[in-house]
């Protein structure tokens, strides 16, 4: 540009260089700078999440979350386990957020078992279960396995794993990934409470790295934050928490 307007300005009368610039280069100059700061038109949506857990059929609890969840515009809410509390009643758990027109992904906690979160599943539309599987949501994957090693349905520490690398598996070469155990890590700031994390989801966090580890399990560490790499974990148990990703 600068280069043309040097050769203009040596074979061009001052006024006759003067009103080509003004007419044609200037413009394009101007329309140029516009193009280079002009933001990308095809930025990617971040996708709003709604995590809780531990609700335990609490359905005071459930009423408020889906009406923040619609609120708040969140585009898919995660249970993160312990929906029943020993399994005495499915109702109203999962209905309310569909009635507020939201994507459920549950896994079991160590109240319920397999049978009702696939009874779960089935009985309401946009309801995943995510334990051993995984769901892709935008550009986000995610994983997941449910339960705990204690309770009235409890699972091994090497199961866990193998549950969580077949999650995996489906999503490994997503850029974005969200992790959802009931239990926390071995070593994370939930172990504050007495009750020792589980070595399988540890390992998969130092394997898969996640972007996100969302746990329950611990009701006093609701609303806990920590970090293993470059992993944020959150222990949202009864306290929700939104986040964008």
């Amino acid at each position: 540009m600068y280069i043309l307007m040097y050769i203009l300005r040596k074979i061009l009368p001052f006024k006759l260089f003067v009103k080509y610039i003004s007419e044609h280069l200037l413009t394009n100059i101007t329309i140029g700078k516009y193009m280079e700061t002009e933001p990308e038109k095809a930025i990617k949506k971040r996708t709003k999440v709604l995590a809780v857990g531990d609700i335990h059929g609490d359905t005071t609890l459930i009423k408020r979350l889906a009406e923040k969840a619609k609120k708040e515009n969140v585009d898919l809410v995660i249970l993160a386990g312990d929906l029943t509390f020993a399994e005495q009643s499915t109702k109203n758990i999962i209905g309310p957020f569909i009635k507020a027109k939201k994507e459920v992904l549950i896994l079991p906690g160590n109240h319920e078992s397999m049978a009702t979160i696939d009874f779960l599943t089935e009985m309401y539309p946009n309801t995943k279960n995510i334990h051993g599987y995984s769901f892709l949501k935008n550009d986000i994957g995610i994983f997941g396995a449910g339960t705990a090693d204690i309770g009235i349905h409890q699972l091994k520490d090497s199961e866990m794993f193998e549950l969580l690398r077949k999650g995996h598996e489906r999503i490994k070469n997503v850029k974005k990934k969200i992790m959802v155990t009931h239990m926390h890590p071995r070593g994370s700031k939930s172990e504050f409470s007495g009750f020792k994390g589980s070595k399988a989801i540890r390992r998969a966090v130092e394997e898969f790295h996640p972007d996100i580890l969302i746990n329950a399990h611990i009701h006093e560490a609701a609303g806990l934050e920590d970090k293993i790499g470059k992993t944020r974990i959150i222990n949202v148990s009864r306290k929700e928490k939104i986040f964008e990703i």
